[in-house]
């Protein structure tokens, strides 16, 4: 069982949130303000923060450097779309990351999960090196096992290479040929097609709508890259 601190000065949202967080797989802890969050991770074990920025008394961000003084927890931020600077600003002073309002509840879990698992993995004691990680999206090579927003997902070995792939050269341009080349280890004949078949079936899997990937992005006329992804 998983402690979440939801700290926002507005009673509807906290209210929400408890609504969306109600699974059975987490305490909840609420506050109202900075000074209300950074005293309540001091008393108790909490996994996760969900944090407004505009608050009373002390706001998101500077409550935010506080708790980063003495806790390396995960901390997603709550912000308006209006909010791009305070967006930057809170990823700047240690939020790991955030949540444009309005929210729909299937994001905010697929983002607390993924973070307290990457927190609670990361803090095992598994060499790091036992994995890649990608935005939301994370592959052990020594087990072949992949998850997406904290999910287990199931790919064929082929999807897998190709991920691999991508998740190794993040950013880096791939053009089927290539794909081809460094997945199949063979001569690229009608290679354009096949990637595009695999890279569609991974798609699938991987992305929320794979008409608008967030993860998988093809770069016309050159080839296909994986980015860290943006559901906001």
């Amino acid at each position: 069982m998983y402690n979440i601190l939801i700290c926002d000065d507005e009673k509807d949202i906290v209210s929400a949130l408890k609504i969306y967080l109600n699974t059975g797989d987490y305490n909840l802890f609420t506050a109202f303000n900075g000074l209300e969050a950074v005293n309540l991770v001091k008393e108790k074990e909490i996994h996760l923060i969900l944090m407004d920025i505009m608050m009373p008394i002390m706001d998101g961000i500077e409550a935010m450097r506080e708790i980063r003084s003495f806790s390396n927890i995960p901390i997603i931020l709550l912000t308006a779309k209006s909010e791009e600077i305070d967006k930057i600003s809170g990823l700047d002073a240690g939020a790991d990351d955030y949540i444009t309002k309005p929210f729909k509840p299937f994001e905010v879990l697929a983002r607390v999960k993924s973070q307290i698992r990457r927190y609670m993995h990361l803090g095992s004691g598994k060499s790091a090196q036992d994995s890649i990680i990608v935005g939301n999206i994370e592959i052990c090579d020594k087990t072949k096992m992949v998850f997406v927003d904290g999910e287990q997902v199931a790919l064929t070995p082929t999807e897998y290479e190709i991920l691999k792939l991508f998740m190794e050269n993040p950013g880096q341009v791939f053009s089927p040929s290539e794909i081809y080349k460094n997945v199949w280890k063979d001569v690229p004949l009608g290679a354009e097609n096949t990637v595009a078949v695999h890279i569609r079936h991974l798609r699938e899997k991987i992305e929320i709508n794979p008409a608008e990937p967030r993860y998988l992005k093809v770069v016309w006329g050159q080839g296909y890259k994986i980015e860290s992804g943006d559901m906001r």
